[in-house]
């Protein structure tokens, strides 16, 4: 088991498999060029795989891929079924902006995946336009589709931002509803890559929104970075609160970037290089590294301190 100075256990760790992505989102990396990640420097998925059975066997039980975009890495459902095969009950789950969902849900469902977040900021194609700075909605809701066809797990993710798509929060609300999936609303965490003339709102704000057309009840907080709350007919959604000290509290969560930096807190510019270790064969070396970083989780994010993260969030999977 793995437990960090606060007595908090660490059982969660996302796993950035690239730092690339196919779109070029406002509030993430709008400007960023699309080839900056020189291969040689990105963990092969075996060496990814040898460090993830390290985890697994000190106590992780939840591992979540990310990116950037984690299926524009080839062969990410080979990475899957490594990690499936190797621990079968794990709580394997991927973030995707949907766009490859359409053909690859099968695939991944196949290889062992459980469950996919998939981003979706807006039922507009216009509005997706101007956010992802790609014409993609139809894919992207193509994408849910097909991942609720192949029986694996759905959440969706909204961002929302002040005069963009601020007007959709009960649309968006309505079409997850009615899917039967949970939604999350999580507000925008400025970061240095992104947008310079972009705001985002409140969750109060989106709560009000909701409570004036639903029954709206909060549900007990559990480890999960969302705030829950359930409305009239019992459906879930939840509100992420980044600038939120709750959102610290509970954390059970590490990261592994592409790179092999080990990071044990988004906010926090703090991070450990397994990569050598592992390329070395040095289990132990990289087992130490691990229980170094978990003893160096802080107590909670220097958010109010910086305000803006220097860190991508492409870099980490938020």
């Amino acid at each position: 088991m793995l437990v960090d100075s606060f007595n908090r256990k660490i059982n969660y760790m996302r796993v950035s498999v690239t730092s690339r992505c196919n779109f070029r989102c406002l509030y993430c990396m709008p400007n960023t060029p699309f080839s900056w990640e020189p291969k040689e420097n990105v963990l092969s998925y075996e060496d990814m795989f040898e460090f993830i059975k390290i985890a697994i066997d000190s106590g992780i039980d939840k591992i979540r891929l990310t990116g950037g975009e984690p299926l524009v890495r080839k062969d990410i459902d080979k990475f899957i079924r490594m990690i499936s095969t190797y621990a079968p009950n794990i709580d394997l789950a991927l973030t995707t902006n949907g766009y490859f969902l359409d053909h690859l849900a099968p695939l991944l469902k196949e290889a062992g995946l459980k469950r996919v977040n998939i981003s979706l900021d807006s039922l507009r194609q216009d509005t997706y336009l101007k956010i992802a700075q790609k014409d993609v909605l139809y894919k992207v809701l193509n994408g849910i589709e097909a991942s609720l066809s192949a029986g694996l797990g759905v959440k969706l993710n909204v961002v929302i931002l002040k005069d963009v798509n601020d007007m959709e929060i009960s649309d968006l609300y309505q079409y997850a509803k009615k899917l039967h999936v949970p939604i999350r609303f999580i507000e925008y965490m400025e970061n240095s890559t992104a947008n310079a003339n972009i705001q985002g709102v409140s969750s109060q704000y989106i709560l009000d929104e909701l409570s004036s057309k639903h029954n709206i009840t909060e549900l007990p907080r559990d480890n999960s970075p969302a705030v829950y709350y359930k409305d009239e007919d019992g459906y879930v959604f939840g509100l992420i609160k980044p600038h939120d000290d709750e959102f610290c509290k509970n954390c059970n969560r590490i990261r592994l970037t592409a790179e092999g930096y080990l990071i044990p807190c988004l906010y926090f510019d703090e991070s450990y290089q397994i990569k050598q270790a592992i390329q070395d064969g040095d289990i132990k070396k990289a087992s130490e590294i691990l229980q170094t970083v978990i003893q160096n989780k802080p107590e909670k994010n220097d958010w109010t301190e910086h305000k803006i993260s220097n860190r991508a969030f492409y870099e980490t999977g938020g």
